[in-house]
């Protein structure tokens, strides 16, 4: 059990620093703009901060419901497994932590909307 739980770690570690290089080589790519075309290049930096932001949006507002989901789902089914009849109000409560991510969603599209 201790194997798998190193290799997790590691796994997981290895994601990350894939990420972070991911993310950075693609602040990079946006973010690098001639130096013959100023006005161009703020046009372009002002696109880049938007698609940026929405994707920053969208993915914190997933892994935030993910993590209510998890959370509540669990709780749901073990309510659900004692007592049957509180199976709608544990749907309710898990559709309402499912709403997290269309609300960051939402307001992607509110910020793509203004470019």
């Amino acid at each position: 059990m201790e194997k798998i739980r190193k290799w997790i770690r590691k796994v997981n570690l290895m994601l990350g620093i894939i990420s972070l290089i991911m993310l950075f080589g693609g602040l990079m790519i946006i973010f690098t703009s001639p130096a013959y075309a100023q006005q161009e290049s703020q046009n372009r930096q002002s696109a880049g901060w938007a698609f940026m932001s929405s994707a920053i949006s969208v993915g914190l507002s997933c892994i935030g419901a993910g993590i209510a989901v998890a959370f509540v789902g669990s709780a749901a089914m073990g309510a659900v497994s004692e007592r049957p009849e509180l199976m709608g109000r544990a749907l309710i409560y898990v559709g309402l932590a499912e709403g997290i991510a269309i609300y960051g969603l939402i307001v992607s599209i509110m910020i793509l909307g203004k470019l």
